[in-house]
């Protein structure tokens, strides 16, 4: 089914607000196109992709921002890295954190089409538990010659397991620099965040606690922008 609507997405006549949006949107590159196609053919949930116009946000606020090193939890099929990464300042690294390890040879994969994935790289495992080992974190070399506990990261993108939102906002708070970005995705969840029908559902769940933690935590300015499923856009202040 899924495949079915990628493909009645891209060629059906009717013209939806959706559709009329991505048509005015700078199209995705030839590299990004096919991880699209071949996440949408091979891959299980590839609702999971980040996608063409949230894609072109992600880059958008990274040449905003121009990071010199970017962390993202939840790689998938690496699509949301190579869209983050087109912003890199020169000599930028970003480090993704997949979960997943049976995604681990697709990601290679795809993040070898583009001179980018040169500047990416890939962590398989907990992001919790990653985050934690400070060794794990050394051998990337983004914390040598430095403390663990210094600001490493002008930008974060939370995109990994929904019922850690809140631990990963705290795990990654010390790796930011005041006025550093993080964004989190799927902060809406399709709706289910406002929906009593999902009151007992642990992944809408942890949403909400991250969205009221958000809301009440002063170290943060944050506002949730109605793209695709939701993402919030973070600002450290203190």
């Amino acid at each position: 089914m899924q495949i079915i609507l990628y493909f009645c997405s891209k060629f059906c006549s009717k013209m939806t607000l959706e559709a009329y949006i991505s048509s005015h949107s700078t199209p995705e590159n030839e590299v990004l196109e096919s991880i699209t196609r071949d996440t949408y053919v091979h891959v299980l949930n590839p609702h999971m992709l980040s996608g063409h116009v949230q894609g072109r946000v992600l880059s958008m606020i990274s040449h905003m921002i121009r990071p010199k090193r970017i962390l993202e939890l939840g790689t998938f099929t690496g699509y949301s890295a190579l869209c983050l990464a087109e912003g890199l300042a020169e000599g930028g690294k970003l480090v993704t954190i997949e979960h997943n390890d049976e995604l681990e040879d697709t990601i290679r994969r795809n993040l070898a089409k583009s001179p980018l994935g040169e500047k990416i790289e890939l962590l398989i495992g907990d992001a919790k538990d990653i985050l934690q080992a400070k060794p794990v974190l050394q051998q990337s070399g983004l914390t040598a010659k430095r403390s663990y506990s210094e600001a490493v990261f002008d930008l974060v993108f939370i995109d990994a397991d929904k019922r850690e939102y809140c631990a990963y906002l705290d795990l990654v708070y010390p790796l930011v620099p005041v006025g550093g970005f993080i964004l989190a995705d799927n902060t809406l969840w399709d709706g289910h965040i406002i929906d009593p029908a999902y009151d007992k559902d642990k992944q809408t769940l942890g949403l909400r606690a991250f969205n009221d933690k958000l809301k009440e935590d002063d170290r943060f300015e944050q506002v949730i922008l109605p793209l695709r499923d939701g993402l919030t856009l973070i600002r450290k202040v203190r």
